[in-house]
């Protein structure tokens, strides 16, 4: 993906300039730093003898929806400012570090002092005192995958919708998630020879969440996830034609879009919006209370860049702000399953922080399952994000440790990989594959990278023959070549291994052959605010409380003790989707 993003200062601005690192030479200069997939993101910066005059993003490969509002503002802030210091934006760190650097780069090659560029500091936007009160029949609280599923639904239902959003853009964890959506879908699976049902698909995640979950929850996920899917297909979003066994999802019934990680379905809800009248979105407003009015959800008070929002949701409030994933205080306040993880990665994006489900216990709510948090063992070894896993199906692949050798089932639930993979040496795996699953170097994974792009950062590595491979990956080759010889046995035989593993398709026979490290990262906050099937909140006396409705991670007892890989986008999409829904047919307060 390549961008042309030119930000001009204006004439007042140059004039204003500070004389910190000034004394340029004047010209236009390139210069790049490597965003969150290792690749450069690369500037053009024109400059004056005194001053930075216009910054353009000549070519990026940043993600798409959430990297954009910080080559929108970072550029800004540093021609504004006149200084290298300037804040990155919160949910684009990485980008924000990347347009930072490359600046710096170009301004190096301009003669720059970079030293007294990075002491100015930009002024930061003043937050006024002013209030802002805004009418709508629904408000929303977050923008997200559920969040804007039932803004969606709400509108389409004929509502009038408010969303509020904390972080400077919208997307949340789904346009950073893996995308796979479970459905049981005869028109698919059908044609690939896989057999599945609606009952089927309850059965495994009713068990494989230890029977925790509340089963007119389950119940009500499995039943509307393929009519969601088609809803989502009639506003123009696209899938893959064959379905496929997610990680940890226990069955083909996963539903691969044909966009990079989650970004069709914001893009498919946010092209609604644009194109629909009644949706209002406010980035960078953070809701701080839930009011009641008579027993009755009805204002959301909020904290925005211009100052106070007072969002009065005449018929209800939506609360939709994910998980809490990325809060180190919540996860260790209620595991109870696993080691200390505060010193684990995470999957999710850094907005993941509970707030909704404090919101919602402000005005009595109740919570369920909140010692439920998921792991997967699928975490890159430095970030924790999902980016960077070679995995493409789960049946095609191996885990193995550091000493070369197999250690479970690889087919089995995320709680049983990540335990094992927990006991293995310095709590690190690498998967094994071959070319069936990158038959070119421009085959990309599950997340938009190129294996090519893999190998070249370092992050996987690749050789024509397995000792060759356990080479480069530091493990003994007789012991790799034992594994991967035993899946083939396994294969050929259709299984089970000793392991107990029953999902498989292609023999690893096929060189070249490739390894990608891992290490466990939490992913998914199973517990949250208790809902009932029709989405809407329940108090801690088993009540309704009127006009408060749930959707998504923010939300507790669909998945139990354990979530399978795929049902969560299907969840937030399936539940927000009847969130919005049931609070456009709410009755307005008067």
């Amino acid at each position: 993906m390549k961008k042309f993003i030119p930000i001009l200062a204006s004439a007042l601005l140059a004039l204003i300039f500070a004389g910190c690192g000034g004394n340029f030479k004047a010209g236009t200069y390139s210069g790049g730093a490597p965003g969150i997939h290792g690749d450069d993101v690369v500037v053009e910066v024109t400059v004056d003898k005194k001053s930075i005059k216009e910054i353009k993003i000549i070519e990026n490969h940043e993600t798409p929806g959430v990297s954009d509002v910080a080559f929108e503002r970072i550029p800004k802030a540093i021609i504004e400012g006149q200084t290298l210091n300037v804040d990155s934006v919160s949910g684009a760190t990485y980008s924000s570090k990347a347009i930072i650097g490359a600046v710096t780069k170009a301004l190096e090659a301009a003669g720059g002092n970079i030293a007294a560029l990075s002491k100015g500091k930009a002024a930061t936007d003043a937050v006024s005192s002013a209030t802002k009160v805004l009418n709508a029949d629904v408000v929303v609280i977050g923008a997200g995958g559920a969040g804007l599923a039932a803004a969606v639904a709400a509108n389409q239902a004929g509502a009038t919708v408010i969303v509020l959003e904390k972080m400077p853009q919208v997307g949340g964890n789904t346009i950073i998630s893996g995308s796979a959506f479970n459905a049981a879908d005869p028109s698919r699976q059908i044609s690939q020879g896989i057999e599945d049902s609606v009952d089927k698909h309850y059965q495994q995640t009713f068990e494989g969440g230890d029977k925790k979950g509340d089963p007119k929850l389950v119940r009500t996920l499995v039943e509307n996830a393929y009519p969601t899917l088609q809803w989502l297909e009639s506003m123009g979003m696209e899938f893959k034609k064959e379905v496929f066994t997610v990680l940890g999802g226990l069955w083909p019934r996963a539903h691969k879009p044909i966009k990079p990680l989650g970004t069709g379905y914001i893009e498919t809800y946010m092209n609604y919006i644009k194109s629909h009248e009644g949706i209002t979105i406010l980035t960078d407003t953070k809701a701080t209370d839930i009011y009641l009015e008579e027993g009755r959800a009805t204002v959301v008070k909020a904290t925005g860049r211009d100052g106070i929002v007072v969002a009065q949701g005449h018929k209800a409030v939506i609360v939709a702000t994910g998980g809490f994933g990325a809060s180190v205080e919540m996860r260790e306040k209620y595991n109870s399953q696993w080691p200390s993880l505060k010193n684990v990665g995470t999957t999710n994006h850094p907005g993941a922080t509970g707030d909704g489900l404090a919101l919602a216990e402000k005005v009595g709510a109740a919570m369920v399952g909140l010692e439920y948090i998921q792991l997967l063992p699928m975490g890159d070894p430095v970030t924790g994000s999902l980016s960077g896993n070679i995995e493409q199906a789960v049946e095609n692949r191996i885990f193995v440790n550091k000493e070369g050798n197999r250690f479970v089932d690889e087919g089995q639930r995320r709680d049983v990989m990540t335990n094992a993979l927990f006991k293995q040496t310095d709590q690190f795996m690498w998967i094994v594959l071959d070319s069936h699953n990158y038959p070119t170097m421009a085959t990309k994974n599950n997340f938009n990278e190129t294996i090519q792009e893999l190998v070249d950062q370092g992050r996987a590595v690749m050789a024509d023959t397995l000792d060759e491979l356990a080479v480069k990956m530091n493990v003994p080759a007789d012991n790799l070549k034992a594994a991967v010889a035993d899946f083939n046995k396994a294969v050929e035989k259709g299984g089970p291994d000793k392991f107990g593993r029953t999902l498989f398709q292609y023999k690893m026979d096929q060189g070249p052959y490739f390894a990608g490290g891992r290490k466990p990262t939490v992913h998914h906050t199973m517990g949250g605010i208790k809902i009932n099937e029709k989405a809407q909140v329940i108090d801690t006396k088993g009540n309704v409380i009127p006009g408060l409705y749930a959707a998504g991670e923010t939300t507790g007892g669909v998945h139990g003790t354990n979530r399978l890989g795929g049902n969560a986008l299907a969840d937030i999409n399936v539940f927000g989707r009847i969130a919005g829904t049931n609070a456009a047919a709410e009755t307005p307060a008067k």
